[in-house]
């Protein structure tokens, strides 16, 4: 009975925290400041760093962008087995409270693909360029930040990518 108690608290926690998020999304110049920081995380900044990173360093960045796009590729096959396995519906879709104020690119919530990118491709970036960290650190936390606040995931999604998307780097890292 204890752990259904503990459980039902993180959830309300979880609810309590997104509804607080997604009201940012009513003030248009924060929405519209998240819709761009998502969609320039859903892959376009990432593209970029990495031909900017070959462009500036030449043959010494490839092994770098390797990493980065074998943690792409890892990512993206994790958060779509965990979305496929999980099927949990989008924060906007349950409750009527939160309002979706960006196109989900897929049907569930856990966890945020978004954020699990950010923090890997943030991750391995910054193990070899550490001048980078001042931009890809916060720049990931606004893409995390962005995901509850256009009411698209929970915080628990963002968390669970932002610790995935830890490992995948670690993953990445090692090879």
């Amino acid at each position: 009975m204890k752990n259904i108690s503990s459980w039902h608290r993180i959830n309300e926690a979880d609810l309590a925290l997104c509804l607080q998020l997604n009201r940012l999304s009513h003030i248009r110049v924060w929405r519209e400041l998240f819709r761009v920081v998502s969609r320039l995380g859903n892959g376009v900044f990432w593209y970029c760093l990495m031909a900017a990173m070959l462009v500036a360093h030449g043959a010494e960045a490839w092994p770098t962008v390797g990493r980065m796009v074998l943690a792409g590729l890892l990512g993206l096959a994790a958060y779509k087995w965990l979305k496929k396995r999980t099927s949990r519906p989008r924060p906007c879709e349950v409750y009527a409270a939160i309002s979706a104020a960006a196109p989900a690119l897929d049907r569930f919530s856990f966890p945020s693909g978004h954020t699990l990118h950010a923090a890997s491709l943030s991750l391995v970036a910054v193990a070899n360029y550490a001048e980078l960290a001042p931009v890809l650190f916060p720049f990931a936390v606004l893409v995390a930040l962005s995901r509850p606040i256009l009411g698209l995931h929970y915080p628990s999604d963002v968390l669970a990518g932002a610790v995935i998307g830890g490992l995948v780097a670690k993953v990445a890292l090692s090879i």
